[in-house]
Formats: structure tokens, C-alpha cells, sequence
């Protein structure tokens, strides 16, 4: 009678499911959306930052951790700007920047005070007043901050442009990009559609002699630095076959458009590349394009 009620389990061929499980919750230290995550070359400690406070913990402590940046105003009306992005440094544990809303930068040394209010070093550019509109201050938040690997410099995206700062120099950028120049005179229509707050991400390759961010029309653009050269590139289905290669893209502005080029009020503004990454040491590059991922390499012979 035992034989007769032993079922054996069998096994069954089924689809492949993937399932992500999280090892740790780290709970209840933000009130507002957390837009940046940056893990210490310590490799103990990480930060997260909302738009008002920036939050250290220890990787091994998940209900509890430890405010170094507050920028909340005492009342509310007050507020004038907010944080968009922070990082630590590369190489040293105690010195993280962070970028705001009002396109300025503040790097901060967590040796000198438990809470970081004061920066050690504060980078901002000065505005042209000839280049003053109503979109100024919008189109000059930072919506992404990034080290060099080398640790020496810091790279800021904000709408129009990459922006390259060395850690020496507080005044203005050693290096500007123009990432989609031809968007100035349509800045109108990009705020009426609400893209011109969108939040574009900026990566260095792992010499930092080039870096990539994204844009409009599953655009994504290249800058290299010691050439001074730069490529537009276009991420797209239609366009990406298996081990194709790219061709660069050029946008017309007004007047004659030559057949390779595409023209400005043709671009698509619901097609965008805002998360891109770079291999650490290898020519490989992924870019996210809407719900399509895509990977691609150096011209391999």
C-alpha cells in the first residue's frame, strides 16, 4: 500500500521565466523620488538622493541611515531649487558632488562635518546675458552628473549641452558640447509638449577620452575629446540589423537638405535616448531606446 501512494514529481518542459528577487529592502528614508544611487569606492557604504536630501548607508544596515545633505527650506514657499543628481568619487570615499536644478555643482569632503551644507568647492557658469530667454534657467538644469574615471574631472549634462569641469577650476568648464544645437529656436514647442524637462544621461568610455549622451529621434551622440571630433548616431529597429554598421547621421537646419540628412522639424521628440552605458574597458556601448535595449561594438574584424 505505501508503493501505491508515493507520487513521483515530473518534470515538465516550460518557457523560461526570469525572476528578479531582492536580497535587501533599504526602507523609509525618502519622501521624495530618489534619482541618484552611488555606491563608495569603500565598498561598504552607498548613497541615495532625493530631491531635497542626499542619505549614506552601510550596505549591511537596511532599516537605518545617515542624512549628510539637506536642502530643505523651513517652509516650503522658499524652496528654489532641487537636487538632480549625485555621485561619489571614484577613488576617494569621503568626496561626492552633486548637481541642481539651478546648473551648479558642489563637491563635498564628509571629513569636514557630519552634515555636508557646506560644499569644499562650488562649480557654476557664468550666464550670458545675451543668450537670456524665458527657458534659460529650465534648459540650465543638470540633469546628470558623472567622474572621469581618472577622478580629475566631472561631466554635467543639461538640455543643450555636455559640459566637461575640472575638479581645479570653479569658474566655468574647460570643455562644452553642443548635443542638439538645432533645438534652440524650438524650445517654444518643446515646452508646450513638455520634453524640454526630460533628463538626459551622459557616460564616459573607460580612457575618458570620449563620452556619449542621448537625444531626440533615437539619436545618440559622440564627443571625442582629443579630436575634438563628434558623431551623431541612430539607435532604431528599422535601422539595426545584426553586425550592420552605422552611419552617421546628420540634422538639416532651414535651406537645402541633402539626401542623407534628416530635417530638424522631422525629428521625432517621442523617441528618446535618455539612459545610456559604457563598457569599463572595452568598446561596447548600450543604449536604451523607449523599451528596446541596444547593444553595439567597436567594427569587429
Amino acid at each position: 500500500t505505501l508503493l501505491l501512494t508515493l507520487q513521483v514529481p515530473v518534470l515538465r518542459p516550460m518557457d523560461l521565466m526570469v525572476e528578479a528577487t531582492p536580497r535587501r529592502v533599504f526602507a523609509n528614508a525618502h519622501t521624495y523620488h530618489i534619482n541618484s544611487i552611488s555606491v563608495n569606492s569603500d565598498y561598504e557604504t552607498y548613497m541615495s538622493a532625493d530631491d531635497l536630501r542626499i542619505n549614506l548607508w552601510n550596505f549591511e544596515i537596511t532599516n537605518q541611515s545617515f542624512n549628510i545633505v539637506d536642502i530643505k527650506p523651513a517652509n516650503m514657499e522658499e524652496l528654489t531649487e532641487v537636487i538632480t543628481a549625485a555621485e561619489f568619487h571614484p577613488h576617494h570615499c569621503n568626496t561626492f558632488v552633486y548637481s541642481s536644478s539651478k546648473g551648479t555643482i558642489r563637491l563635498c569632503d564628509m571629513r569636514t562635518a557630519a552634515l555636508c551644507d557646506r560644499h569644499a568647492k562650488f562649480f557654476e557658469e557664468p550666464e550670458d546675458p545675451s543668450n537670456r530667454s524665458f527657458f534659460s534657467e529650465i534648459i540650465s538644469s543638470i540633469s546628470d552628473v558623472k567622474f572621469s574615471h581618472s577622478g580629475r574631472y566631472i561631466m554635467t549634462r543639461d538640455y543643450l549641452t555636455v559640459k566637461v569641469w575640472d575638479l581645479n577650476m570653479e569658474n566655468r568648464p574647460i570643455e562644452t558640447y553642443q548635443v542638439h544645437d538645432y533645438l534652440r529656436s524650438k524650445l517654444c514647442s518643446l515646452y508646450e509638449n513638455d520634453c524640454i524637462f526630460d533628463k538626459f544621461e551622459c557616460v564616459w568610455n573607460g580612457s575618458d577620452s570620449v563620452i556619449m549622451t542621448g537625444s531626440y529621434n533615437n539619436f545618440f551622440r559622440m564627443f571625442d575629446r582629443n579630436t575634438k571630433r563628434d558623431v551623431t548616431l541612430e539607435a532604431s529597429r528599422e535601422n539595426s540589423k545584426p553586425r550592420a554598421i552605422l552611419k552617421p547621421r546628420k540634422v538639416c537646419v532651414g535651406g537645402k537638405r541633402r539626401k542623407d540628412e534628416i530635417s530638424v522639424d522631422s525629428l521625432d521628440f517621442s523617441k528618446k535616448i535618455l539612459h545610456t552605458a559604457w563598457h569599463p574597458s572595452e568598446n561596447i556601448i548600450a543604449v536604451a531606446a523607449t523599451n528596446n535595449l541596444y547593444i553595439f561594438q567597436d567594427k569587429v574584424n
